[in-house]
């Protein structure tokens, strides 16, 4: 019988995301959660709940305001694309080939939730890389 050897990811990714998600778990999603973060400082919460009883339909607005005034909140990146961007990067030169703008437009699209194209366009480019390079940095 196999024994179980422990978590298979580098030190250097699980300790990367260990920080990313202690530094995202507090952070509000959207409006949402940041009126609900005031009425409970201010005690306004408990005082609906008090007169409203507990279901007073905060949560559903909650959601609801999440959901329409969402922040821009980037997803964690995988141990695969962690290791692909932080190879990547460091290469970088001045040309990046078209294999590598895809895969990083490819990154960026899931991480930012956004729909860029990989383009020619050098400067253009370079914002999806500036992106993700601060984002890698930034838990490092």
């Amino acid at each position: 019988m196999e024994t179980f050897k422990g978590d298979k990811r580098t030190k250097e990714y699980r300790e990367w995301k260990a920080k990313f998600d202690s530094e995202t778990s507090n952070q509000s999603a959207g409006l949402g959660d940041t009126i609900e973060k005031i009425t409970e400082a201010t005690g306004i919460k408990k005082a609906v709940k008090f007169i409203a009883g507990e279901d007073c339909g905060c949560d559903e607005r909650k959601a609801k305001l999440n959901k329409i005034f969402r922040y821009e909140k980037p997803e964690c990146l995988t141990e695969e694309e962690y290791n692909y961007l932080a190879q990547e990067i460091a290469a970088i030169k001045n040309v990046v080939s078209g294999d590598v703008q895809k895969r990083m437009t490819q990154i960026y699209n899931r991480v930012f939730h956004q729909n860029k194209k990989a383009t020619s366009c050098g400067s253009c480019f370079r914002s999806i890389i500036d992106a993700l390079r601060r984002l890698m940095n930034e838990y490092n």
